[in-house]
């Protein structure tokens, strides 16, 4: 079986930050498989595509099914693939994704059982990014302002079942204004500080001590500040603080040392190289590799069994289309050390639906393992046509 053709899109949605990119690679025996480069979000999106659309061409006619001679070609001869970041990464993945989905459709197996076989049937689930609300529909985001609308948001997700929550506490003021550099900079003044344990008491007055509240600081932080919030989340039994500061292995370590939370890192590392700094001075206890931009299945299955021999917990990123989930949910059906499965919501709005042919949401906080052969999820015709950039390398 050979390669014959790749089929690279970028997808323009009602929300000009929303881009997703996606592969879809073909074969000479008629099977074909998809994978998706996870930067749909910030302000890499053209970037992925145009790498992910020069990747593909170094990979025609090779065997779909040597996935790892595939991985290694484009990480060692593409110069720029060794210590790659996001783009890189991001375009490896989506054909590593790709790979493994057309393998599993040529063996008639889901992924997870190609992997090693999936050792639980459900996954734990929490709802994410709820400072934007968590709503369903047209628009989706609703931003939370005062303490009571966090804790609101909070018990909307409990009330479908949900145990754990995330919130960035510290996104939008209470006078609605972005919290910018210089608020989260510089110790974080009192004043600011007062806001946030409001808002976080007030969640965890709303859901009781029984569901898990997960904060994130998206690295805007700097350490010191991040060890005073730190101060705080510990007080309500916070579930773990994520990317605290930006994400260097000195600077994690740092903070570690100085607080009684466990920290959360690895959207913004990249490959089994960068995650080793962290395993060796024990600064994270929970890893957070996106298959769609860290190299894929080949790559970060490597990474998470490297975070097991350390007792480093695993919960996936997922911020992108439902194809990206439902990668992510084979993954974890594999792994030992996994944790708990994130829900953006993101994965709620209309704009990121319809973009794949299955977009399944929890039921009562848990995701069911999917069984069908290879991913058990394809991008759509609709995502074709709503492609303002699109590729064919043969």
């Amino acid at each position: 079986m050979k390669i014959t053709k790749i089929e690279v899109l970028k997808v323009k949605t009602v929300r000009p930050t929303w881009r997703p990119v996606f592969c879809r690679i073909h074969t000479d025996e008629g099977i074909y498989g998809d994978g998706e480069a996870a930067l749909a979000y910030g302000r890499a999106a053209d970037a992925g595509y145009a790498a992910l659309k020069e990747f593909s061409g170094l990979i025609l006619q090779m065997d779909p099914l040597k996935n790892e001679v595939i991985w290694e070609k484009l990480y060692k001869t593409t110069f720029w693939g060794q210590n790659g970041g996001p783009v890189v990464f991001a375009a490896i993945g989506a054909i590593d994704m790709a790979l493994w989905d057309l393998k599993g459709k040529y063996f008639r197996a889901p992924i997870h059982q190609l992997l090693g076989g999936a050792r639980r049937e459900r996954l734990r689930t929490y709802a994410s990014q709820l400072q934007n609300g968590w709503e369903m529909g047209k628009d989706g985001y609703v931003f939370q302002y005062a303490p009571e609308d966090f804790a609101a948001a909070a018990q909307r997700a409990v009330a479908e079942g949900y145990d754990a929550v995330k919130f960035d506490f510290f996104e939008k003021s209470p006078d609605r204004r972005d919290y910018g550099a210089e608020d989260r900079s510089c110790f974080v003044n009192p004043r600011e500080l007062a806001v946030l344990e409001e808002r976080v008491a007030a969640v965890r007055q709303a859901v009781g001590p029984q569901v898990d509240i997960i904060a994130e600081a998206h690295s805007r932080m700097d350490a010191p500040g991040a060890i005073r919030y730190a101060k705080i989340l510990e007080k309500y039994s916070a579930m773990f603080f994520e990317e605290p500061d930006t994400p260097t292995p000195y600077m994690t370590k740092y903070i570690a040392d100085k607080v009684n939370i466990p920290l959360a890192s690895g959207e913004r590392v990249y490959g089994r190289w960068q995650f080793v700094p962290y395993f060796e001075d024990r600064s994270l206890q929970i890893i957070q590799p996106d298959l769609g931009n860290c190299g894929g299945f080949t790559e970060v299955k490597k990474i998470c069994d490297m975070a097991h021999a350390y007792d480093v917990a695993v919960q996936p990123h997922i911020c992108a289309s439902p194809l990206s989930t439902t990668a992510a949910l084979h993954l974890e059906a594999v792994l030992p050390n996994f944790v708990i499965h994130e829900h953006h919501i993101v994965n709620r709005v209309a704009y990121n639906m319809g973009l794949t042919t299955a977009e399944a949401q929890p039921e009562g906080g848990f995701f069911r393992v999917p069984n069908a052969p290879g991913l058990g999820n394809e991008i759509s015709p609709q995502a074709f046509k709503q492609a303002d950039a699109y590729a064919v390398a043969e």
